[in-house]
């Protein structure tokens, strides 16, 4: 009897210890995405699809011009169009925009090609599907990274700069995108009652570790300030997603090891100088890709 009760131990652990595996496979893959609640159904040949975001989300110059205003530098093989694709909804419209912030979604936003039409115009009552992916411009990462460039391998401008005096500036940017989400969700909700939402989070951009210097010239302090930032940034989107009946798409694990400082043929995102098809420190086709597997996940 003892080696029978010692038998069924080590079978339990056994089992315990292989989910416990499957687990950190999946989350390898998968990250921490969670399916949206459940609402009306989209795809095949049904519902209503609308894609809101900024330029991770239009990916300038990944493929062909898709939409107008030409200003917002959208793509035909951008992350919502791949997701159209695959899930075939009756009615597809992106109206993602380069440079958008929180409050171009309600607001109209001036390109330097034509203004952009308040992006919240298209969830309609019949809007069964929603993706937002949006707050990198309202904190302004992108415009921070020449700032942050340095000849010294161990530099932090940006870190001594946005830290001086004790108080961290980028933090308290991040932290109020908080309200500006939530708000944005509501509006959602409210307009399209029996939509899906999908907060789409951004991909990994910086390694871990130092980072590559000089091929990307930002200094090992400022990679780990700016990495940190990123997933302060996305921990937001996800927590604001969590209470707002939304669902979160995280695009971060499934990144990690397709950052910047990775090879051509293997990142995601593409440096100061893009070796493909892409704006500068943003979302290659691969990279889109690969965001629109991370959506698919919770919305199929």
């Amino acid at each position: 009897m003892a080696a029978k009760k010692s038998g069924g131990c080590g079978l339990l652990i056994l089992v315990v210890v292989v989910a416990l595996l499957g687990v950190g496979y999946y989350k390898s893959k998968h990250g921490s995405s969670t399916e949206p609640p459940a609402g009306a159904g989209t795809g095949g040949g049904t519902g209503r699809y609308v894609a809101l975001g900024d330029s991770y989300t239009s990916a300038p110059r990944t493929g062909k011009a898709a939409g107008t205003p030409a200003g917002c530098d959208r793509s035909d093989n951008n992350y919502p169009h791949l997701v159209a694709a695959k899930i075939k909804p009756a009615q597809f419209v992106d109206v993602s925009c380069s440079g958008a912030t929180t409050a171009d979604l309600a607001g109209s936003q001036s390109t330097h090609d034509g203004t952009n039409p308040p992006q919240l115009d298209s969830v309609t009552s019949a809007t069964t599907l929603v993706t937002l992916g949006i707050g990198g411009n309202d904190v302004g990462f992108i415009a921070l990274a020449p700032g942050c460039a340095t000849s010294h391998r161990d530099g932090a401008p940006c870190h001594d700069r946005l830290t001086a005096g004790g108080h961290d500036q980028l933090s308290d940017r991040i932290d109020a995108v908080a309200a500006k989400l939530g708000a944005v969700l509501d509006k959602i909700h409210a307009q399209a009652p029996k939509a899906r939402v999908v907060v789409v989070g951004y991909p990994t951009v910086l390694p871990d570790g130092d980072g590559c210097w000089p091929a990307i010239p930002i200094g090992s302090g400022d990679v780990a300030y700016l990495r940190d930032s990123l997933k302060h940034l996305n921990d937001v989107l996800e927590e604001q997603a969590k209470t707002h009946n939304a669902g979160y798409a995280d695009t971060a694990g499934p990144s990690k090891g397709h950052d910047v400082c990775t090879g051509s043929g293997t990142r995601w995102v593409e440096g100061l100088v893009p070796t493909s098809a892409a704006a500068p420190l943003h979302p290659n086709a691969r990279g889109e890709a690969g965001m629109a597997a991370a959506v698919e996940s919770v919305v199929s």
